[in-house]
């Protein structure tokens, strides 16, 4: 595993090299100023997926209904119409469903812009209380709404992650994991770090088959040598040309 250096080495390839080939995510890194709750819902929507694809799903989201009493009246299957393409439309459907409903209950609202009066701490727990949130929903609203430190992981970043060796293979529990990453990035460069991962995982870092050879991190990433070090398929087999 590398030491703290290393790593700091690695991350600071990252927003030199790899942001030199992303310009466009730089301006794209600013946090969107959203209410807290729409902040949550954008986050059901990005989790796993890149930019381009949440914002065209949270753009039809906005589009399509009139607004987001009537996402929470709606059928699973009117809402899965926006995730089209992504993995399990329906349960991210359901999620984004069943937390409008938690929060109208709750509050006769849909206004969580409250919890800017809150301590980050107080505001987290709450938030971890709907059953649709999970650590990559509040980390999101935290980075991107509340003014707070996190570093949302979703399965794609994790992926980059490990591979790039920041964290360890074998570490399971996701407050860790997050807290050891935001120990290793600046909370001012959180929201761009989070968007070049996303990018890496998206054009590069695939689950299978992962496109080492183009990749702008291969240099640094120790998945990639491991990759080149191997050796080539024997040919013994074949017959010789006469």
């Amino acid at each position: 595993m590398p030491t703290v250096t290393n790593k700091q080495r690695v991350i600071s390839q990252i927003f030199t090299g790899l942001h030199k080939g992303h310009k466009g995510h730089g301006a794209a890194a600013e946090p969107e100023a959203r209410p807290v709750l729409e902040q949550f819902l954008y986050a059901l929507c990005r989790e796993g997926v890149t930019r381009e694809k949440a914002d065209q799903a949270f753009r039809f989201l906005r589009e399509r209904f009139f607004d987001w009493n009537e996402i929470r009246v709606s059928s699973v299957r009117e809402v899965e119409e926006a995730f089209a393409g992504f993995p399990q439309p329906d349960v991210r459907a359901q999620r984004l469903i069943d937390f409008l409903q938690e929060v109208f209950e709750t509050t006769f609202s849909f206004d969580l812009d409250p919890l800017h009066k809150k301590g980050l701490k107080q505001a987290a727990k709450q938030l971890s209380r709907y059953q649709a949130a999970n650590d990559y929903a509040v980390a999101w609203v935290i980075q991107q709404s509340l003014g707070g430190h996190a570093i949302p992981l979703d399965v794609p970043t994790l992926r980059v992650l490990r591979r790039l060796g920041l964290i360890e293979t074998d570490q399971g529990d996701m407050e860790a994991l997050r807290a050891s990453v935001e120990h290793l990035i600046p909370k001012i460069r959180g929201p761009l770090f989070s968007e070049l991962v996303s990018a890496l995982a998206a054009e590069y870092c695939w689950e299978e088959k992962p496109h080492c050879g183009a990749c702008p991190m291969a240099s640094a990433c120790p998945s990639a040598q491991t990759a080149s070090d191997s050796p080539a398929p024997s040919r013994s087999g074949r017959p010789k040309p006469r």
